[in-house]
């Protein structure tokens, strides 16, 4: 076993891995079974809506910890902010750009359509506080993922620089606060300029777009928090934490279904308590799943399914799913025909992914972690912040 797989959780695994089969499946139900009634549509949209809600609160988790580490080791100066920016965008903006790049190819071959606003993508910019576009639909969960981690290290460096605050704990408590409280301002403002929206509308226009999610980052910042000074208590309770979060998340859900409570009626509660609430309930499941450290049956396949999820869920709607709806006539296909679909549909998608991630992403990553790559970006920071 190399040293990579000895340091991770597996128990994180099975988070992220069924992360992105729940989005994963959404997109296929989507492909498959667009026209079914009831309530198997809403179930599978309801499922993908989840599992990139577990992909913020445990990339909030994990990344939290490198920041609060930071912190911790006093390196809050603005080169150790460049330096975790430049590690951080080394692992996220390669795959993501070349996939954009991909997307703009197929969309122009397959369409006849150039569009200048796809330049927005290359910034994030594309539902920043907007609707997202149509094109490149999987793009919006990462501008808010950007975001999160340039907001939290600027106010780290006011925060420092400007009040003087160093003390660690409190460094990074204020820092996630303020960030939890300023988009929880903004979603407030949300409620105040609009009135009467249906489930659909509300989503494309703020559960969707960055100025109003950027906190769902946040609530993973504070899990790792009492991870790492509440440790005895995270061991201890990490049941009870579970049974809870998971009571909160299905009686919230059970209770809005059961009393119809909807956007269109109660958008003070949409705005301000139902995406917290639902960041809570995830929170409270991460003691259990990272104290589980082994895995068993299918661990392998777990831990791959991992690995690839990054990869998996930039190609699996716009590099598969776009193209198999345009050659295939889904609406009119007869169930033979749609479990052939179903069939190419996740076989492409893991097939390309794993390629992807073998011999694009790793050797990147490998570039990344290469022991000349790393000093030289920490000598430049340590010459540049002695010069200031």
């Amino acid at each position: 076993m190399v040293k990579q797989e000895r340091h991770r959780i597996f128990g994180l695994d099975v988070i992220r891995a069924s992360a992105i089969l729940l989005v994963v499946a959404s997109h296929w139900a989507a492909l498959v079974l667009p026209k079914t009634n009831g309530v198997i549509m809403p179930l599978f949209h309801f499922a993908g809506a989840v599992g990139v809600d577990l992909f913020f609160v445990l990339s909030g988790f994990l990344i939290g910890g490198l920041l609060l580490k930071n912190i911790q080791n006093q390196k809050t100066r603005f080169f150790d902010i460049c330096y975790f920016w430049v590690r951080r965008w080394f692992r996220t903006l390669p795959n993501y750009v070349l996939i954009l790049i991909l997307n703009i190819i197929i969309f122009y071959l397959l369409f006849d359509i150039a569009d200048f606003r796809v330049l927005y993508y290359f910034l994030f910019l594309q539902n920043f506080a907007d609707p997202h576009p149509r094109f490149f639909t999987e793009a919006w969960s990462l501008s808010i993922e950007e975001y999160a981690y340039l907001l939290g290290p600027i106010l780290l460096l006011v925060l420092v620089h400007l009040f003087r605050l160093k003390r660690h704990k409190a460094l990074f408590l204020w820092m996630t606060f303020l960030v939890i409280g300023l988009i929880t301002f903004n979603r407030y403002c949300f409620y105040l300029e609009h009135d009467v929206m249906g489930y659909n509308d509300w989503t494309r226009q703020m559960r969707n777009v960055v100025i109003y999610r950027i906190d769902s980052i946040y609530f993973g910042f504070l899990a790792v928090y009492v991870s790492k000074y509440y440790e005895a208590l995270w061991r201890r309770f990490k049941w009870t934490a579970f049974a809870f979060g998971s009571f909160l998340f299905f009686g919230m859900h059970l209770t809005t279904w059961y009393f119809h409570i909807q956007p269109q009626n109660s958008l003070l509660f949409y705005a301000l308590f139902y995406l917290p609430l639902l960041y809570i309930s995830l929170v409270f499941l991460l003691p259990v799943f990272s104290l589980w450290k082994r895995g068993g049956f299918l661990s392998s396949t777990i831990t791959r399914l991992s690995k690839i999820s990054y990869s998996l869920y930039l190609v699996n709607m716009s590099l598969v799913f776009i193209p198999l709806r345009y050659v295939f006539d889904v609406d009119s296909a007869n169930l033979v025909m749609k479990i052939v679909i179903s069939i190419l549909f996740w076989g492409l998608s893991i097939a390309v992914a794993n390629a992807l991630y073998n011999y694009y992403e790793t050797p990147l990553m490998a570039f990344r972690n290469h022991k000349r790559i790393l000093k030289l970006l920490k000598q430049e920071s340590f010459e540049n912040s002695s010069e200031t």
